[in-house]
């Protein structure tokens, strides 16, 4: 017994050490090696993905040590394992090279999209966002879509490897195909929401709707976008309430700041003042505030492109003038042209309505109406009824015909 054990029971020994190394070293570096296979761009599923790679390496090489350490002890006890040996060294050699092959393969392939999909992710981008959009957001929005190609494809190829291991292992992947076909269809009925969320984030990202930063109006709600998934797009509105949304239940949305912002700006003006004057004055504010050295880089017009009368109201006269502005600086703008006009038509003496009521009562000598101000209700006063008049005719003491009010 002991000469079987020191013949084969040794090496046994040796390689069952070797592995709990190799085991306990792979535990250690699992982290480094989430860190170098998933991209920067997924950060929030490292987590979860090292927990998945370690409870796989666990699960693997306890298996492995439990068989080496039963394999010495029982050539301790005199049992001849060398024809399973030999059996186990005949299937590494026929079916383990294949598998680390494929494993290898598979591992290069991946590695080698890592590098060729951003490169096209980022020409897409480019030509996409160039007429628009800066060399740093270009860049940050290549390596988003790049990591969220390279995941998917990452998926798809462990997804292959891992029926080809099987394939080489001897189980028939026919009816393990079948039934994930069967069990994707019962999985898509039940997730058809998260997966509806999953491709309208996608092709969001892809066709760049919007990006964080942007102000946007989607599912009836204006805000900024905080953040963007492939699940949910998540938007801070005027008022601090953070919204959260399913990129799944958004049909239309608005991007108020892509490329350019435009400043939309109506002024009333009393029906007697002079518009030729009171549109010149606009103008002129415009142009000075586009002129101004703090101003004048988040201004794309100098002047309005479009000045006009607008409207006829019930008080005044609604006058429109509209620019460009950089993304996002429309409403400083606006606030601070605001600001400016009314200090001008001030200067100018030039009224700005406000609604208000003339009550027109009767006409004087000469046919012109008098203005009079319109009268809250007042109380109703009462007198004495008038003495009776003297019969053969008469007035009363008011010299009218009865009582007055």
């Amino acid at each position: 017994m002991w000469e079987q054990f020191m013949d084969k029971g040794v090496w046994i020994v040796v390689a069952v050490v070797v592995g709990a190394v190799l085991f306990f070293l792979l535990m250690r570096w699992s982290s480094w090696i989430v860190r170098k296979l998933v991209p920067e761009q997924l950060e929030e599923q490292r987590e979860r993905v090292e927990r998945a790679v370690r409870l796989v390496i666990a699960i693997i090489g306890g298996i492995i040590l439990a068989l080496g350490i039963a394999a010495v002890a029982v050539t301790f006890y005199g049992v001849d394992i060398g024809p399973t040996m030999e059996a186990i060294g005949e299937w590494f050699l026929e079916n383990g090279i294949r598998i680390f092959a494929i494993i290898l393969v598979g591992w290069f392939v991946y590695k080698i999209l890592g590098i060729i999909m951003p490169i096209f992710v980022r020409r897409y981008v480019t030509e996409k966002g160039k007429k628009h959009r800066t060399k740093g957001y270009i860049k940050q929005r290549s390596n988003s879509l790049g990591g969220v190609v390279t995941q998917a494809l990452g998926i798809f190829i462990v997804i292959v490897v891992l029926f080809m291991i099987l394939s080489e292992l001897g189980v028939d992947i026919t009816p393990l195909l079948a039934g994930a076909g069967i069990a994707g269809i019962a999985i898509g009925f039940a997730a058809q929401n998260s997966i509806r969320d999953l491709i309208g984030g996608f092709v969001i990202m892809m066709e760049d709707h919007y990006n964080v930063g942007d102000v946007v109006k989607v599912a009836d709600i204006t805000g900024n976008v905080e953040e963007l998934g492939l699940r949910r797009t998540v938007l801070r509105d005027l008022k601090g309430i953070l919204h959260v949304i399913p990129n799944g239940e958004i049909r239309v949305s608005s991007n108020y700041t892509r490329s350019m912002s435009r400043a939309f700006f109506e002024v009333g003006v009393a029906y007697k003042e002079d518009l030729d004057r009171v549109m010149d004055l606009v103008r002129k504010t415009w142009e000075e505030l586009a002129k101004d050295p703090e101003w004048e880089a988040k201004i794309i017009s100098k002047t309005p492109w479009l000045l006009r009368v607008e409207e006829f109201g019930d008080s005044g006269i609604t006058i429109r003038a509209v620019g460009d502005t950089r993304p996002m600086q429309q409403w400083a703008f606006l606030g601070e042209l605001r600001r400016r006009i009314k200090r001008v038509f001030d200067d100018e003496g030039i009224e700005i309505p406000w609604p208000h009521i003339k009550l027109y009562m009767g006409e004087e000598e000469g046919g012109a109406p008098p203005a009079k101000p319109a009268k809250g209700p007042t109380r109703r006063k009462t007198r004495p009824a008038p003495k009776a008049a003297p019969r053969g005719g008469g007035e009363g003491e008011e010299g009218g015909e009865g009582g007055d009010y």
